[in-house]
């Protein structure tokens, strides 16, 4: 069994895959709008270019994501999405990238766990965690 997150975005899931993509070096393999997707008559015009599924491979992990309609989004609340980078730098790397124009939660910093442990929500509202080890046990 695989568990995974599914991220519901309010009209910006295209723009925020990518960048999820390009910053965790995943790629997207998979992409449709409503449009593309046989939904276009269901939905509102403006929805119709809005992403009905996508789809991150990252090594053999995913994140799979879509825009929700407007009568349906609800910001993300409750909950995180963890990563746990191979290292200190790149665990460095990927919580600047996601704290860039996002809330910080709690700066990366060692802890009684982890080398390096911080909590952030980026720019798309969606919340992460980040956790490296190293040398202290899970």
């Amino acid at each position: 069994m695989k568990i995974n997150a599914y991220l519901n975005f309010s009209g910006n899931a295209r723009e925020a895959m990518n960048f999820y993509a390009e910053i965790l070096g995943g790629k997207i393999a998979a992409m449709m709008t409503f449009e593309e997707g046989g939904a276009g008559d269901y939905v509102p015009t403006e929805l119709k270019q809005g992403i009905m599924h996508a789809c991150l491979q990252v090594g053999d992990q995913v994140i799979m994501a879509s825009d929700a309609p407007p009568e349906m989004y609800q910001p993300n609340q409750g909950m995180s999405v963890c990563l746990h980078p191979d290292s200190l730098a790149e665990t460095e790397r990927i919580y600047k990238a996601l704290a860039e124009d996002g809330n910080v939660t709690m700066e990366l910093q060692n802890t009684g766990w982890a080398e390096g442990y911080g909590q952030v929500t980026d720019r798309f509202g969606t919340p992460w965690m980040l956790n490296y080890t190293g040398n202290v046990a899970d």
